[in-house]
């Protein structure tokens, strides 16, 4: 795989949030590598939306919340 450059930078009030830059071509080239043109990824996006849609949703406060 091609090497890809990105810039982040935190932010300087010690908050848990950064600040990613790329340009739309290594975007689009990071989705692929990570499968998200994927068919399969794609239709279940679709699926995904009609669950929030029908309010078939939960809200988490943490990604550790989905292993339980």
């Amino acid at each position: 795989m091609a090497s890809l450059t990105i810039t982040i930078k935190p932010r300087v009030n010690h908050s848990r949030r950064i600040l990613v830059e790329m340009d739309a071509d290594k975007f689009e080239r990071l989705a692929a590598n990570l499968g998200f043109l994927n068919t399969e990824f794609l239709k279940s996006l679709e699926e995904a939306e009609k669950d929030y849609k029908a309010g078939r949703i939960k809200k988490i406060k943490s990604l550790k919340e989905l292993r339980k």
